[in-house]
């Protein structure tokens, strides 16, 4: 699959952090250290972004929030498992859908070498 360059910083970031802090700590320390690298790389984003679900013509709070949202078009679903699994894409790719976002990635950061734990997704 084609990596455009905004995917590429992400990974990049997210590299860096995983190179610092290593696997093993919880998912939410993994967001807010991600979150100051794109900071310092100055990159747009939100954190803990609210998604609504659409039902019949209202928008819905059901209580989802994608982990970071990076410039309105690249959606970041963090995880710290043992291995990923087909849920965790399923979630990725509904965020993607609700979202009307094209590209996710999907972020594992229990992993000894972080690139075997990123998995790109397209609608």
């Amino acid at each position: 699959m084609q990596q455009d360059p905004l995917t590429g910083q992400v990974i990049g970031c997210a590299i860096e952090v995983h190179r610092v802090l290593g696997p093993g700590l919880l998912e939410s320390t993994y967001g807010q250290c991600l979150a100051r690298e794109l900071a310092i790389h100055e990159i747009n984003f939100k954190l803990e972004h609210p998604l609504p679900v659409e039902y019949k013509g209202i928008h819905l709070d059901c209580g989802y929030r994608i982990d970071i949202l990076v410039e309105d078009r690249l959606i970041l679903e963090l995880k710290a498992v043992k291995e990923l699994e087909g849920i965790h894409q399923a979630q990725l790719l509904t965020y993607m859908k609700l979202a009307g976002i094209a590209t996710g990635l999907l972020i594992n950061f229990n992993t000894q070498v972080l690139k075997g734990g990123i998995k790109r997704m397209k609608l």
